[in-house]
């Protein structure tokens, strides 16, 4: 099977894997992944498939990218590692570590719980569809077709990272529009029932996000029970680019702790 496309930042050290969100991909992660080098580290930045690098196929769910992940493992020689996971990499991070916690020292999950979602990225997956579309032929001119239905500069600017330049005078979008334009559910589906870990974990939710409630903590902790709660201020769902610095203040202090 092909293999996902992977960024490695250094050449020893404990492994940290990291799964982006719905739409990104995983250099997203380069400058976290910058700082826990320094701290001894060596990081695999995954492209999940059909975003960023990685392979585009037509089956798209948690299974399959756990699958994935489990194949890029194995082919790395890779095992008692950190896996960290955003949002919907969050998911396929929690699928990973339940079908293979032999594997996993220990999991980060970033604002997403176990349950269910339902579609929430319509006018997300409509702009891009706009770019889809078009000929474009700057990053200029595709923000400001972004602009008027994404006013978020920095959520703009994250979606723009996913343009490269296909031709000399045209650009295009890396990720695979077609099938994650129709991805909403499978990217919204929960945890299966039964499906646990039980080593240590920790739960990161941005302040100004809903996406992990306080109510949702008691579920959690029956598939999770070594979970741990940390909330990062004046940040929502992409907390980690939000509050980059008290992100890394929580990471650091947690992979210290749990050594």
């Amino acid at each position: 099977m092909a293999l996902v496309h992977a960024n490695v930042i250094g050449s020893s050290g404990p492994d940290i894997i990291v799964l982006h969100g719905f739409l990104g991909m995983g250099d997203n992660w380069k400058s976290h992944a910058r700082q826990w080098h320094t701290l001894g580290y060596r990081v695999h930045l995954i492209d999940q498939r059909n975003h960023g690098r990685s392979f585009w196929s037509s089956e798209f769910n948690y299974t399959v990218m756990s699958d994935d992940l489990f194949a890029y493992v194995v082919q790395q020689q890779l095992k008692d590692f950190v896996l960290v996971g955003h949002s919907m990499g969050g998911k396929t991070a929690k699928y990973f570590a339940c079908s293979h916690p032999e594997l996993v020292q220990r999991l980060v999950v970033v604002d997403i719980a176990p349950k269910a979602y339902p579609p929430h990225h319509q006018d997300i997956l409509d702009s891009l569809a706009l770019l889809h579309r078009t000929k474009l032929s700057s990053r200029q001119q595709a923000d400001l077709i972004l602009e008027p239905q994404l006013p978020n500069v920095g959520l703009r600017q994250f979606l723009l990272k996913n343009l490269y330049r296909a031709t000399p005078d045209r650009f295009a979008l890396r990720l695979n529009f077609e099938v994650l334009k129709n991805a909403s559910s499978a990217v919204g589906a929960a945890l299966p029932e039964g499906f646990n870990f039980d080593k240590p974990c920790l739960f990161l939710a941005g302040a100004l996000s809903n996406y992990i409630l306080p109510e949702d903590h008691q579920n959690i902790k029956e598939q999770f029970p070594k979970a741990k709660f940390e909330v990062i201020s004046n940040a929502g769902h992409w907390l980690h680019a939000e509050n980059p610095k008290a992100f890394q203040e929580v990471m650091h202090q947690w992979l210290v702790s749990e050594k």
